[in-house]
């Protein structure tokens, strides 16, 4: 806040209030000053905010959080109010400007509105130590129902029941939900790097991608393996070769104090090594933890530098229309010296 000269700053991005505070409801707001934390929330959460929340006073309200929060700092003279812009629609920003504007024509101290997005999210891109352990077990958590479901292929079954059993399996292990909708993909349609399962039954000679990310103790899994169901011809064991190595290069590449770019370029020179670079489509990864998708993203022509702390997942696949996809995908942790692989789970290619 000093540096980016905000006397106040109003959090309504809910991962960053819940990163702030430990708040897990569905409504909430956290109203800072140098010398106060003010937590609003309403009637329903009401129990959950007094046990959840030991950093800030709670403050219980009527309707939306970020506006009881605005009416309540308005009454103060609270300067230049820092704002999470990409949490607002343009409907809250402007009822937002109205209750501040009326603050500033009824006192002596002008309040501003100032965009501080992405100042609570350079926080959480590193990682300590505890978060780091909760990302693990979440890890394991997803790799045990991979295994798990892993056992119930058999020609016939379908994407949607492979996808309901992953999910019973997460909750059943103490998961509070997925951490996106998992990803279930038979033959052709593995080409989709983002399939949706669907009644599609599994065949003979095919391969199966699993895509399945679980939240537990509030932080986030990714996964993603792909398998053949049979005995895969040549030009299928070449293409998941060639995106294994691609996956390990990058891997490999990771430390602290190297830029994104050159971890996603070590991926695509494998890939255009092997003649399957036209086939990878999306970036080698993203930085995850309460959300699944965060900062810093692993993307061609990203100058962003990685810190050690930081938790990444390299992902990269190679997709052919009408064939079918290969994707491989893991959670690593930035470490000075190198990434620490917490995906467990064998990648050689199996055959079932």
């Amino acid at each position: 806040m000093q540096v980016a000269r905000l006397d106040s700053l109003l959090v309504s991005a809910l991962p960053n209030v819940q990163y702030l505070t430990g708040f897990t409801g569905s409504s909430g707001s956290l109203l800072l000053t140098p010398a106060l934390a003010s937590f609003f929330t309403d009637s329903r959460y009401d129990l959950q905010s007094h046990s959840e929340v030991k950093c800030a006073q709670v403050i219980i309200g009527k309707g939306d959080a970020v506006m009881a929060a605005a009416r309540w700092g308005s009454a103060k003279q609270l300067g230049r109010v820092g704002y999470d812009s990409g949490a607002l629609s343009v409907d809250q920003f402007g009822k937002l400007r109205e209750v501040f504007a009326g603050a500033g024509s009824a006192s002596k101290a002008k309040t501003r509105l100032v965009s501080a997005a992405g100042h609570v999210e350079a926080l959480r891109m590193v990682k300590d130590a505890d978060e780091i352990e909760l990302i693990r077990k979440a890890v394991h958590l997803g790799s045990r129902c991979f295994e798990e479901t892993l056992l119930l292929l058999k020609n016939g079954v379908t994407e949607t029941e492979l996808a309901a059993e992953i999910e019973y399996r997460m909750r059943l292990y103490g998961g509070e939900k997925t951490a996106f909708e998992t990803i279930i993909a038979f033959g052709d349609r593995t080409a989709l790097p983002h399939a949706r399962p669907t009644s599609r039954r599994l065949k003979p000679n095919e391969f199966v991608l699993f895509d399945l990310g679980v939240i537990l103790s509030g932080y986030c899994s990714d996964m993603t393996r792909t398998v053949f169901w049979g005995k895969a011809p040549a030009k299928a064991k070449a293409m998941y070769k060639a995106v294994l190595e691609s996956q390990l290069a990058s891997e490999n590449s990771v430390r602290a104090g190297i830029d994104c770019g050159t971890v996603d370029r070590a991926a695509r020179r494998v890939l255009e090594k092997r003649g399957f670079g036209r086939y990878f489509t999306h970036s080698t990864g993203h930085g995850l933890g309460i959300e699944v998708h965060e900062n810093p993203r692993v993307a061609a022509k990203q100058s962003a530098v990685l810190e050690e702390g930081m938790a990444i997942t390299i992902e990269p696949g190679a997709y052919i229309p009408g064939v079918g996809g290969v994707r491989i995908e893991d959670v690593v942790i930035v470490r000075k010296n190198h990434g620490e692989v917490l995906t467990q789970t064998a990648k050689s290619l199996l055959e079932l």
